[in-house]
């Protein structure tokens, strides 16, 4: 498609909640305006779509929402859109409100919509806004970085209170099915176990002597993340106070890892991130998904990356491992002061 065929660009918001995505929002705007175009903002997601929820945006109506939580779209979740049926509905929509193409920013889920909206003609691009770091062609999500220093910091203040009672902490992080938070809150934190849904082999007994050989080699408390995908921290709490007689209490962190005010991290990625949409659609380009790796802010066929698999890095899982002393056979020697 030739560049001055895009005339409007409509922008959304599906999913979960990220910090960083009114950055990206504001991006979209103001990049689409100072290209000539015209912008529309879609609430609620898909929802909102094909309930013809769509706004007229001025570059006024994004001022002083950089550095707010959440999202000025608002969002939510869309059974309808997964069907044909409400795809099929959704692309007539934006065809009648003369919307040339779509900014649809969330995670794997949000992209599959857009993925269906693509394969009907409607030129559709994708920016990933989710805390959860999970999706596989890029190396950064929008939301993550703001995310885990959240998570991190309350960690940090369950750690003083589980000191000063000697206890065992149980702290359950976001995620999904994914363990990045976990794993890099671990590694943060300097917990002396990590629970990942990629790596967990339920083996509870490990945890239990663990936390007794810690307590006999002089630690005055032990530290747990859980990651959500593993979840059941209430009654795992229980059955290891039961085993090893230690007062155990479990942190469900929730949804205060959604909100806050975004990190700069958060802040210039999905800023980078939302221009970047706005100029693929101009040069007629669809069907795509903006990306972070190696350094380059990249873009991606859609059906390429929601093909792509992610795992965790072994390496990183080595080094976590490595500095928490976990399960080492040579425990007894450690000091901990």
């Amino acid at each position: 498609m030739a560049e001055h065929q895009i005339n409007t660009i409509g922008v959304l918001t599906s999913g979960g909640d990220a910090p960083g995505m009114n950055a990206a929002i504001r991006a979209v705007v103001r990049r689409g305006l100072s290209s000539g175009m015209k912008v529309k903002g879609i609430l609620k997601g898909y929802q909102g779509l094909l309930n013809e929820e769509i706004i007229d945006m001025s570059a006024k109506d994004v001022s002083d929402t950089i550095e707010r939580g959440g999202t000025i779209l608002y969002t939510a979740r869309c059974a309808e859109m997964r069907t044909p049926e409400g795809q099929e509905r959704a692309a007539q929509i934006c065809r009648e409100n003369g919307i040339d193409g779509l900014v649809v920013i969330g995670g794997d889920g949000s992209f599959a919509g857009a993925q269906k909206l693509a394969n009907l003609g409607i030129n559709t691009i994708g920016v990933p806004g989710t805390i959860d770091l999970d999706i596989a062609c890029t190396e950064y999500t929008i939301g993550f970085d703001t995310a885990v220093n959240t998570a991190m910091e309350a960690i940090d203040k369950v750690r003083d209170t589980s000191t000063s009672h000697e206890r065992c902490s149980i702290i359950e992080v976001m995620g999904r099915g994914a363990g990045y938070i976990a794993l890099w809150c671990g590694i943060a934190n300097g917990a002396e176990d990590i629970l990942l849904p990629e790596k967990y082999d339920y083996d509870e007994q490990k945890i239990v002597n663990n936390i007794i050989a810690s307590r006999k080699a002089g630690k005055k408390h032990h530290i747990i993340i859980n990651a959500e995908g593993i979840g059941h921290s209430e009654a795992m709490a229980k059955r290891i106070e039961a085993a090893t007689g230690i007062e155990t209490r479990a942190t469900i962190l929730g949804h205060m890892q959604r909100g806050g005010s975004p990190s700069c991290k958060d802040r210039v990625y999905a800023s980078m991130m939302g221009a970047m949409a706005v100029d693929l659609l101009s040069q007629g380009k669809t069907c795509r998904v903006v990306g972070y790796r190696h350094g380059h802010f990249v873009d991606f066929d859609i059906n390429e990356a929601l093909a792509m698999k992610k795992d965790v890095s072994p390496y990183m899982w080595e080094v976590c491992n490595s500095l928490s002393h976990n399960y080492t056979k040579h425990s007894d020697t450690l000091n901990f002061d």
